[in-house]
């Protein structure tokens, strides 16, 4: 139901529809915040920052004054007693249960801790920023440490009643808890350990040489533009900029800016980082505008943005047949790399397995061993069993025992993330949710009849982002993420849709078995 039909039959929901122009108004403050912090790492003077988050913190604190209002929270538990369980349409229903539970938690929390965030979260993504410059990880420690306190005494404040890390795991992903969370990384890790290690030691897997050359900045720009545009991508109501770590950020309903780095040397550096990016923008231009600023016109959770954003970049842009669209476009825009390169040389390059170093450059396969290291890393700070100076020896040993190898450059280690700096503690685990949503949803679009080989061979991505308008953006927040995915996908949210898809997109390419182990 659209917002706008509400408005048609207003007698009755007065109270509803004051809460709601308030909850709007919280949210056109969000968007100047989200604007000036999209500055900040795009275009902000180096010499800014200092008060640019002074800025940040000013705003902050108005902000969280005007959220939690007292009349805000007496309109919201009046609606709560009088409508909440009665009849009537669902959407009502649902906001008013998700507006009164953020109003209950962000009122808990101190605007002085607020104020003291957003200013922290600024100068720590400044100094990291010189830091991965310097590859130097010293001046970095006294920034961690302020966000790691303050997040813990955020976590204190919002829920009391969870262990600290569940706190902040739940700002990304409500409803989870970490002792889940290792359950299910636990159940992945044995399930592709034998395709990790096989596909490592393999002989027959496929090499990512034809991916680097020379790919000036300029055709890199318009091929990558031109590609995400062609998968649905508006930039009518977006656009793309470059930054030191790719990120997505929504301004407005029709404002959605994409950010990535560039590499002149190695293809897949911007174009995948794009099409990652392109599937959250994908999935913020798909949510109803009409309920902006509203639970219904927001995103389910982060877990659920991660399915999108991951759908796009592997499911899709991984694919042979995606690369037999791709292909003349790419030898277009790039004849001196690409003319003597066939499709399905480049498609077997791009799902080369490689420990690599980087996370965003990280193969499917490996990939969630680097979502599993920074949640138990993480973790054991928020929980006090680790302290943030230790945090690069900690990196390395853990990132050895995984992967094999030691990075020798702190920029390739603890330094590569700005999640981090940024407070952003409790986000990785969404990555490898993503993962899991996204291979079940993709599932169920191609048995619906959208998203197939042939129609991604045929450049007819439209069917397939329709077919996820219609599943997963449509219904904003008003479901949980495993509740929405259950509901587009008619099963239980399981991890045996990712593994299935691991196994079979890349065993046969390593010259192993497709058979997939079943999980318990």
């Amino acid at each position: 139901m659209r917002y706008s039909e509400l408005l048609d039959g207003k007698i009755g929901y007065e109270e509803f529809f004051s809460s709601c122009d308030h909850a709007r108004s919280v949210s056109l403050l969000g968007a100047v915040d989200g604007l000036l912090q999209w500055d900040e790492q795009t275009m902000l003077p180096s010499a800014a920052g200092d008060f640019r988050a002074e800025q940040v913190a000013a705003l902050a604190a108005v902000t969280h004054a005007r959220r939690t209002e007292k009349e805000q929270g007496d309109r919201l538990q009046s609606l709560k007693d009088s409508l909440l369980g009665k009849e009537g349409p669902r959407v009502v229903q649902a906001t008013i249960q998700l507006l009164h539970e953020d109003f209950q938690k962000q009122s808990r929390v101190p605007g002085k801790l607020v104020q003291e965030l957003a200013r922290t979260s600024i100068e720590a993504q400044q100094a990291w920023v010189r830091a991965v410059k310097a590859s130097e990880w010293k001046p970095m420690v006294t920034h961690l440490e302020k966000m790691f306190s303050l997040k813990r005494e955020l976590a204190a404040c919002q829920r009391p009643d969870l262990d600290p890390y569940d706190a902040l795991l739940n700002d990304y992903e409500p409803g989870a808890r970490w002792k889940s969370m290792n359950d299910t990384f636990s159940c992945l890790r044995k399930a592709l350990a034998p395709l990790v290690r096989g596909c490592i030691e393999s002989s027959e897997g496929p090499q990512e040489t034809v991916l680097r050359g020379n790919f000036p900045l300029q055709s890199q720009q318009a091929f990558v533009r031109l590609v995400v545009e062609k998968i649905g991508f508006s930039f009518d109501r977006g656009r793309l900029d470059t930054t030191a770590h790719p990120f997505c950020s929504t301004l407005g309903p029709n404002d959605c800016r994409l950010t990535t780095r560039w590499d002149e040397k190695f293809l897949p550096t911007a174009l995948y980082s794009v099409l990652h990016e392109a599937g959250h923008g994908l999935y913020e231009q798909g949510l109803p505008v009409d309920w902006f600023g509203l639970p219904p016109g927001e995103a389910a959770s982060l877990g659920i943005h991660e399915s999108q954003s991951r759908l796009w970049e592997n499911l899709v842009g991984r694919s042979p047949e995606f690369w037999e669209w791709c292909h003349p476009i790419a030898r277009n825009a790039f004849p001196e790399s690409f003319n003597d390169v066939s499709p399905s040389t480049l498609a077997k390059a791009v799902r080369s397995v490689n420990p690599n170093f980087i996370r965003v450059e990280a193969d499917e396969v490996t990939y969630n061993l680097h979502v599993m290291m920074r949640f138990d890393l993480e973790r054991e700070i928020i929980h006090g069993n680790l302290l943030v100076a230790d945090l690069p020896s900690a990196w390395n040993e853990r990132f050895e025992a995984d992967f094999g190898r030691r990075p020798s450059r702190i920029e390739d280690g603890v330094l590569q993330d700005i999640h981090w700096p940024a407070g952003l503690i409790g986000y990785f685990p969404t990555y490898t949710l993503g993962n899991i949503f996204s291979a079940q949803i993709m599932a169920a679009a191609q048995q619906s009849g959208v998203g197939t080989p042939q129609q991604i061979r045929d450049g007819e991505f439209a069917p397939l982002l329709h077919w996820l308008r219609e599943n997963v953006h449509a219904f904003g927040r008003i479901y949980t993420s495993e509740a929405l995915v259950e509901k587009a996908s008619g099963k239980p949210v399981s991890e045996q849709y990712l593994v299935d898809s691991l196994y079979q997109r890349y065993g046969p390419l390593h010259g192993l078995s497709p058979d997939t182990p079943q999980l318990l």
